[in-house]
């Protein structure tokens, strides 16, 4: 019973990933491009590259679980550590197409750092947030547009959702 309910719940978050990954499929159909944050065994990054097979993948991760997931191939850029460490973030600036942040970014200025590998152009995507409004003002002040959600009535189980797009013109 137990494997089973190990099976039900993998294919459940597969199915939660590649359903993040379509939102920014619709916008921005082949990314060159893309890092994902808080990556872990980059199980999201695995999922997305069914519908984005000529995306570059990289992750970052506190841990060396990021390492693993380069090895098996899940990422082809493994970076371990926090995106608001300046000898990592140095090296990433404007060089994304996708950022995501599957959990609220914490602290704010994971969400600037994130905005600062971001290109002008790209989108942010943060999962899991549900407080859209109070992160509106400090992306619009960093440049970016907040997408409004495909699905504006918002279900108990749905998770929030945010996309930003950083304009051309953003720093």
């Amino acid at each position: 019973m137990k494997r089973l309910r190990t099976r039900v719940s993998d294919l459940d978050r597969r199915r939660r990933h590649r359903s993040t990954a379509r939102a920014i499929l619709r916008l921005l159909p082949e990314p060159e491009s893309w890092l994902d944050v808080g990556t872990g065994d980059a199980r999201f990054p695995q999922a997305a590259k069914e519908l984005f097979p000529y995306t570059s993948f990289d992750g970052i991760d506190p841990t060396a679980r990021v390492e693993r997931a380069r090895e098996a191939d899940r990422v082809e850029e493994a970076y371990v550590g926090s995106l608001t460490d300046e000898r990592i973030a140095t090296g990433l600036r404007a060089r994304y197409d996708v950022v995501t942040l599957l959990r609220p970014p914490d602290p704010a200025d994971e969400l600037r750092a994130a905005l600062a590998v971001l290109r002008p152009g790209g989108y942010l995507l943060l999962e899991g947030v549900d407080a859209a409004e109070e992160l509106r003002a400090e992306l619009e002040s960093q440049g970016c547009t907040i997408l409004p959600p495909r699905n504006r009535r918002p279900r108990p189980w749905t998770t929030y959702r945010v996309i930003a797009h950083k304009e051309p013109s953003a720093p």
